[in-house]
């Protein structure tokens, strides 16, 4: 699953050190983004040494040529959305893109949590792979044995390794109760196969409960529509409840609205900054606590991994550099940067990276992430023994 900010609609995951997200959620096959979203409102344009406006005529060229002499069936609207495409995709912005319509409402689909798939988030490495940024507990690909950082070779029997992460999406998806093969290299030596039938998923982004009497557990999955509300839920539960100390688990949580993870870590702070962000290294927006804070000064862990990212790391950050939590885990994903998601009138959605986040210390974690206060691993043993040092950690502390 990107980090995004907005209003209306709202939208915002190696041993390798730098790892280039297209945070995209696959679960049904499709982005969140989100990694790693960030939406915001339109601002002024700071691109001053380019026209206003495109000369088209090499591009009519192109277009009367291929419709001239083109072997084959053109279809008008496709070549449309390819154009839109291609100018996006020349910015050399991986988080900048255009989703044709149908993509579009998909995509919208997943921050609500329902789609068709495997279940698992998916990015691009900096070598330009297909990987896995984080299955999700319970679905499909998690219960196969995918893992974060599994680079993806071949879909169904084909090489994959050409492939844009839109491209794998659209191979991996599919209906309910069908299968999908997946061949991937983990580790730079391990080649394995999966074969995985797709269910539907439907994830509340809020799981909570109460363990070992006096520990409050909150789980978000992804900074979706319905977090805000059920965090807070959560957290007033644990008010009542009397709970002694809470865990905030997001590892593997790709991201989502940037609003979400603003209003999630004002749960724990009052009239705290959030994040600030820059444009051209100026501050253009800070953002502040809001709202009663049910778990101000109770004692918190944040359990964060390589698939915590964008939004994520927004709140992880923003609790860590106020004092109101300490971190449990491994480096995060590390995106720093806000889309603004702009309606189309043919029903597509182009995303634009407008500004890049800081923590309230001043730091931007893109390609860098965050250190834990504690570094805590899971190995390939305690996995396949169902054991999770990490929580057993945070539980400890």
């Amino acid at each position: 699953m990107k980090e995004f900010k907005t209003n209306k609609p709202k939208t915002e995951l190696s041993k390798s050190k730098k790892v280039i997200i297209v945070v995209l959620i696959f679960m049904g096959g499709w982005l969140l983004g989100s990694g790693q979203m960030n939406f915001r409102s339109n601002r002024a344009s700071t691109q001053k040494d380019i026209p206003s406006n495109l000369n088209y005529a090499e591009v009519e060229r192109v277009y009367d040529e291929l419709r001239s002499k083109y072997d084959g069936d053109l279809d008008v609207n496709k070549l449309m959305d390819g154009l839109k495409k291609g100018l996006v995709a020349a910015s050399g912005d991986p988080y900048t893109e255009y989703l044709p319509p149908a993509e579009a409402e998909e995509f919208s689909g997943q921050l609500n949590g329902t789609f068709e798939g495997i279940g698992a988030y998916l990015g691009k490495n900096e070598q330009g792979n297909v990987i896995v940024i984080s299955p999700v507990d319970g679905f499909p690909a998690k219960k196969a044995g995918l893992q974060p950082r599994d680079v993806i070779v071949e879909i169904d029997g084909k090489d994959s390794t050409a492939y844009s992460v839109d491209q794998a999406v659209d191979k991996i998806r599919g209906p309910k109760g069908t299968t999908v093969k997946l061949r991937v290299i983990r580790d730079a030596k391990e080649d394995l196969s999966f074969d995985i039938v797709r269910e539907e998923i439907n994830i509340p982004s809020v799981e909570s409960k109460v363990i070992n009497g006096n520990i409050g557990y909150m789980k978000i999955i992804r900074f979706g529509d319905d977090t805000a509300e059920l965090a807070r839920k959560a957290a007033e539960q644990f008010k009542a409840d009397g709970v002694k100390r809470v865990i905030l688990d997001l590892r593997g949580n790709p991201g989502g609205y940037l609003d979400a993870s603003v209003d999630v870590s004002s749960l724990w702070m009052q009239d705290k900054t959030v994040l600030t962000e820059r444009r051209d290294g100026v501050t253009i927006k800070t953002y502040k606590t809001r709202g009663s804070s049910p778990l101000l000064g109770i004692p918190t862990v944040v359990l964060i991994d390589e698939g915590s990212a964008s939004a994520s790391e927004i709140t992880a950050g923003a609790l860590r550099d106020n004092n109101a939590a300490t971190l449990i885990g491994v480096k995060s994903f590390g995106k720093g940067s806000v889309q603004q998601p702009q309606n189309l009138d043919n029903g597509g959605i182009l995303k634009v990276t407008i500004a890049r986040w800081f923590t309230p210390n001043g730091k931007n974690i893109d390609k860098q992430g965050i250190q834990p206060d504690k570094k805590v691993e899971i190995s390939k043993e305690d996995i396949k023994a169902g054991r999770d040092p990490q929580l057993d950690a945070a539980i400890a502390q």
